[in-house]
């Protein structure tokens, strides 16, 4: 989801050190010593969602190749596909949950039903280090990512206060499945290394600042998505909303829905302009609607001297 709010200087020390794809910056000679000698992180308690339901290959690769890199995994996960939910949560009074599997829990409802169930029940009294939401499949980048339940159930967990980031595999182009499943392995490899940059840096601290979150695009690079991004790069929502709806009358009090799918130039510095060039684009986000501080002061000046 888009957010203007200023975010803190951390979040873009994280996001531009160098990662996968890119070559590492050289350490000074007064960090060097440091690092070499620190105690190596703890594996994390991780609580692993998705939109594309629980079963779907990018929350298994997730889990596969995140549970190989040492942490405590667990899926709470839609039971279905609830791609396109965004943040849709609590709209019935009952809920269906399948506990199919030891570590994995499937329910019957969206992205943030899920991590409210996982967070209230699966991880009662002790919530999770992380939040994953992913891999998607497909991106969320633009005005997909306003509208998409991985984001959402990264924002289920930022508004309870818990560490969260949506991972998404693919580009604006219409994605071929093949390669898009492919490129799955280098997203979450690139995911495992990102958290163990987290990981290592909060030390005992918190992963993120608090009530920041992050929206990862990784591309999907070759004709068989196996290839390596061109980089890493921290982004913002660029502010395009690709899909167009159009609707048609049907004469009957029913009307025909087509979605058309009209990109608009990137903008610079943004996901999409990122994610069109081979790189991995990492764009913080807040789970709130609050803007900027300029835009506050804009509101202010439009509502001055109106009373009720």
């Amino acid at each position: 989801m888009r957010r203007k709010r200023v975010l803190p200087p951390a979040v873009f020390l994280v996001c531009t050190t160098a990662l996968a794809g890119t070559a590492p910056a050289a350490a000074s000679p007064q960090t060097a010593p440091a690092a070499s000698t620190a105690a190596p992180a703890a594996p994390l308690r991780i609580l692993l969602t998705n939109d594309d339901g629980y079963n779907a290959p990018g929350i298994r690769k997730a889990f596969e190749r995140l549970t190989a890199a040492g942490h405590d995994v667990t899926i709470v996960a839609p039971l279905t596909n609830q791609s396109g939910t965004g943040t849709k949560m609590m709209s019935a009074p009952t809920i269906a949950v399948k506990h199919p599997e030891p570590k994995v829990w499937a329910v019957d409802g969206t992205p943030g039903d899920s991590v409210a169930f996982g967070l209230s029940e699966v991880f009662e009294g002790h919530a999770p280090d992380l939040v994953v939401s992913g891999t998607n499949f497909g991106p969320n980048v633009a005005g997909l990512a306003t509208h998409s339940g991985t984001v959402g159930g990264a924002v289920a967990a930022l508004e309870s206060g818990v560490p969260a980031i949506a991972l998404s595999t693919g580009g604006l182009a219409v994605p071929d499945p093949t390669a898009t499943v492919n490129a799955m392995g280098p997203t979450v490899d690139f995911a495992v290394k990102l958290i163990d940059r987290l990981r290592s840096r909060a030390r005992s601290g918190p992963l993120l600042p608090k009530g920041v979150g992050l929206n990862i695009n990784h591309p999907i690079v070759g004709a068989d998505g196996k290839g390596t991004a061109a980089g890493v790069v921290a982004t913002f929502q660029d502010p395009q909303a690709p899909l167009q709806p159009d609707f048609t009358d049907s004469g009957d009090g029913t009307w025909k829905v087509n979605v058309q799918f009209r990109p608009q130039p990137a903008a610079k510095g943004g996901d999409v302009e990122a994610v069109s060039a081979d790189k991995i684009a990492i764009s913080p986000m807040n789970a709130d609607w609050n803007t900027g501080p300029a835009d506050f002061a804009v509101t202010s000046a439009l509502i001055a001297g109106l009373r009720p």
